[in-house]
């Protein structure tokens, strides 16, 4: 189906996910703040399940993250990594990872992990 080109369901995953895990949250506190069912958000997180454009819009606001960056598409822009202002500089360089088609997904989660923890070592300010 076409849809399914146009929407990086595994991005949005990992991106739901990931906001998930580190702001504490179940999948019916998800479900309350974003006004999408659970059953929903547990299918899209385990890419069983593509979200239609309103819900799509609802994740991408809750989540922060550019509409653009779980958009597919087969326009020369389509491998551009849109950031948002103000986005950390461990965010930026995971997107960045995720998107370099050399690693794969283990290797460019393996990598931006270890990027956060030096980054967060060594960028704290000297008291």
């Amino acid at each position: 189906m076409k849809t399914e080109r146009l929407i990086k369901v595994a991005e949005l995953g990992h991106y739901l996910r990931k906001k998930r895990e580190r702001d504490g949250l179940s999948l019916r506190d998800a479900a309350r703040d974003t006004g999408i069912s659970a059953a929903t958000l547990s299918r899209i997180e385990n890419e069983n399940g593509i979200p239609d454009s309103a819900n799509l819009a609802r994740l991408a606001e809750w989540l922060n993250i550019p509409l653009e960056r779980i958009m597919g598409g087969t326009s020369p822009s389509a491998n551009q990594v849109v950031l948002r202002k103000g986005e950390s500089t461990p965010d930026v360089v995971e997107v960045h990872l995720r998107a370099d088609k050399n690693l794969t997904p283990e290797t460019a989660k393996a990598l931006s992990e270890m990027f956060r923890l030096a980054y967060n070592q060594f960028s704290k300010k000297k008291r």
